[in-house]
């Protein structure tokens, strides 16, 4: 190779590499998994997951709720639609409250917290006074409000768990007084056992396990260590063992466990139709309405085991998406736990997170025969307006913290409505023009004045 006019050597270059196709632009399956992630890692993910899950879990369970009480309602010489409108009115109650919740700050819901415990307390202590409490299938956990309408108060000891708790341990945080394991415990477990206790002395054990699960919780976002833990987990694990061993009742549920065979005087009667309800549905299902197990055959239908009912009309892809909208309920709520820097938010998030998350585990697993049949509803789905109404009050709770993150405070704030950006944009633009137009005619007039002159 020829020298160059200064005397050196030509300097080499490097050959140019055929342009390779980078992936996640020319590859469809990288775009939409690149297109995936930034969805995901928008500051509003959370707040559409929360509110797009809970309308439609709620939605589908009074379409739900109607399929699976109908029968029930005919039985009883009711109107077929009699608990589908019982719980629609519930669930209109229950928007409100969530829309109240959304929009309340968050020191007033730190404010509400007492007074909600209190109630709460007075209420179940109301339930074991004769003449006020009732008994519904063996619990007596009921107060009657007149009519067929009945309230019960345990419920809303969940929430006021929640609130009392994320409150109580936020305080202490704030004053660092979590790091000794007295300040952890005193008195949050002392008023955990306080509720358990009026729980129990009605018999509900599946609310009392709600509970225990919300408790646990607390204390593990409150960053219990590993013994302290495992003590207050071993000493509801030894309650529950003599509750569920001196109860004849209780043990029979833990016996139909995986069972397949009604068993001698049929009791695992429910569960054995829960798991026939949801094997006949296949993977579509029979069709909405057309259940057969409902017919009387499978009790609580559109209660505890509107799950199975679910299984056996809309088959395997409807129970499929229940769990997905659960689980994205779910992470939605983690989410918003761990990205705040409010200690009372992330420790409300997580124990509502924690009370929808294992309530929708044991029921469903209930109705799947991996649990003992606890008597707890799925939540925002089946029947009952006690249940559903203070559970929407908690996803307002964590619709309200998703839209206080500071960065989803920033794009609300950006957002406008369609229709005022159209009438601000018209605005601007004649505001624009007529300037403009004014401006000409000004030009035009001075023109044709100095021509005459």
């Amino acid at each position: 190779m020829a020298d160059s006019r200064t005397g050196r050597p030509p300097v080499q270059r490097a050959p140019r590499r055929p342009a390779s196709a980078r992936p996640g632009r020319d590859n469809p399956v990288g775009r939409l998994v690149t297109r995936a992630r930034k969805a995901w890692d928008r500051p509003l993910t959370a707040y559409y997951l929360i509110l797009g899950s809970s309308l439609l879990i709620t939605v589908l369970g009074l379409v739900m709720v109607y399929s699976a009480s109908m029968i029930t309602a005919l039985q009883l010489s009711l109107p077929g639609s009699f608990f589908f409108r019982k719980q629609f009115l519930a669930a209109s109650i229950g928007a409100v409250l969530l829309l109240v919740a959304m929009r309340v700050p968050v020191k007033l819901h730190r404010a509400l917290a007492y007074p909600i415990l209190a109630g709460a307390v007075f209420l179940m202590v109301l339930v074991q006074v004769p003449g006020i409490g009732m008994s519904v299938n063996g619990n007596q956990n009921w107060i009657s409000l007149g009519g067929s309408f009945q309230i019960q108060p345990s419920e809303f000891g969940k929430l006021a768990l929640v609130l009392w708790g994320a409150d109580l341990l936020a305080r202490k945080q704030d004053k660092a007084m979590l790091a000794q394991w007295k300040h952890m415990l005193v008195p949050l477990v002392p008023v955990a056992f306080l509720l358990l206790g009026l729980i129990m002395l009605g018999g509900d054990m599946g609310t009392a396990i709600i509970l225990t699960a919300i408790l646990f919780g607390l204390l593990w976002l409150a960053g219990a260590p590993t013994r302290l833990f495992a003590g207050v987990l071993a000493v509801a694990l030894t309650i529950g063992f003599v509750l569920i061993k001196t109860s004849p009742n209780r043990m029979s549920r833990l016996a139909c466990i995986g069972a397949t065979e009604p068993g001698p005087n049929d009791t695992c009667w429910q569960a054995v139709h829960g798991i026939y309800a949801l094997a006949s549905g296949g993977l579509f299902g029979s069709g909405l309405g057309a259940s057969v197990e409902k017919w009387g055959q499978l009790p609580e239908a559109h209660t505890d085991f509107i799950f199975a009912i679910t299984g056996e009309e809309l088959g395997l892809a409807g129970t499929l998406s229940v769990l997905a909208l659960f689980a994205a309920l779910g992470y939605a709520g983690i989410r918003v736990a761990g990205r705040t820097e409010d200690p009372f938010v992330r420790y409300a998030a997580g124990g509502v997170t924690t009370w929808i998350t294992a309530q929708a585990v044991i029921n469903i697993g209930a109705v799947l025969g991996l649990l003992p049949i606890a008597g707890v509803p799925l939540p925002l789905f089946s029947y009952g307006g006690s249940a559903l109404l203070p559970t929407m009050f908690a996803v307002g709770l964590l619709i309200a913290f998703a839209r206080d993150e500071p960065a989803a405070r920033a794009a609300l704030a950006m957002r406008q409505p369609r229709f005022g950006r159209k009438r601000a944009a018209v605005r601007g633009s004649a505001g624009a023009a007529g300037p403009r137009r004014w401006n000409t005619m000004r030009r035009r007039a001075a023109a044709r004045s100095s021509g005459e002159r």
